[in-house]
């Protein structure tokens, strides 16, 4: 049974607000946290550090429950960077909150710069006591990190609470590769899964569970996955390794699987009725995705052009 999303528009543009810490643009990867009285979606944003360089930190805005109004957007940062030497000192890209056991999570992917590459990451953990206002790290380093079979560049954790043990899909480098168009190793990544009863020591395979589409240098990046008619449902967004910059053809798009047990995975891109018209804001590239459940309703936000230079949108789900 395909999916039908209904595209609502562009929701939140951060160059129209008073963003803290001094950013001025981006709302990436845009994750909800459906509370009693409104929706809080966290985003990064990017503080300005050089000339040539930025610092991702995690903002929210709080939406009404029909999302028809912003309620609030945070004068403060949600959750401070790393230590210095720690795996999240220069950012955090994306911040992943869910539920689990009455409490209210964050996996956290902190970045640091490197010098052969422009990057390495791991995942952290993170707890809100105060409703999702602001989070503390538990511990300074990641509980999901590179092994002798994933590397390097393990981020992006998406977790699901289901039967006793929490499910998280990542996504995990499998190398970096020096292209035509490339002045520096661009990175190449697939979609993992671990499990784990305490969030802290984690079972995983090292394995890709989502086929690739283009090539076998496709990077995949950003699941989510909710449940629905009976089956889990993934969406997550997918490029080629370079060219990828300007948007376009070979910008971000989304990407579908399903599946009926959570660890096998059937891709099947038209089914997920995420290809719905595009406007100006999201022409070259959609990227970024998080379904959440309203009131038994389902909701899609994305990014659009430029990585979520000028915010995100939504669509929901024909049910």
């Amino acid at each position: 049974m395909a999916l039908t999303w209904q595209p609502l528009g562009h929701i939140f543009d951060p160059t129209e607000h008073d963003l803290p810490m001094g950013c001025i643009d981006f709302a990436q990867a845009p994750q909800a946290l459906v509370l009693t009285d409104r929706i809080r979606v966290f985003f990064s944003m990017r503080q300005k550090d050089t000339l040539t360089t930025y610092l991702s930190h995690i903002g929210s805005v709080d939406f009404s429950l029909d999302w028809r109004s912003i309620l609030n957007v945070a004068n403060q940062e949600i959750i401070p960077l790393g230590q210095t030497g720690t795996f999240g000192e220069h950012g955090i890209f994306p911040m992943n909150v869910f539920q689990h056991s009455g409490e209210i999570y964050g996996f956290t992917t902190g970045w640091s710069r490197r010098v052969s590459v422009p990057a390495e990451s791991a995942i952290g953990l993170s707890i809100s006591k105060d409703s999702g206002m602001t989070f503390e790290r538990v511990g300074q380093g990641p509980i999901l990190s590179a092994t002798l079979n994933e590397p390097f560049l393990i981020a992006d954790g998406c977790g699901l609470s289901h039967d006793g043990l929490v499910h998280m899909w990542y996504l995990f480098g499998q190398r970096w590769k020096l292209g035509s168009e490339s002045k520096q190793p661009e990175r190449v990544y697939k979609i993992g899964h671990a499990t784990s009863s305490d969030l802290l020591t984690w079972s995983r395979t090292g394995t890709a569970i989502i086929p690739d589409r283009i090539d076998s240098d496709e990077c995949q990046a950003l699941p989510t996955v909710f449940s629905a008619d009976g089956r889990f449902h993934m969406i997550f967004c997918y490029r080629p390794y370079e060219g990828f910059r300007t948007g376009g053809e070979n910008g971000y798009r989304l990407g579908y699987a399903a599946s009926k047990d959570l660890i096998h995975w059937s891709r099947d891109d038209p089914a997920g009725g995420i290809d719905f018209p595009n406007s100006e804001w999201d022409s070259k590239m959609r990227c970024y995705p998080n379904v959440v459940n309203v009131k038994g309703q389902y909701f899609l936000l994305y990014n659009g052009n430029d990585f979520g230079r000028r915010g995100f949108g939504l669509a929901q789900l024909d049910m």
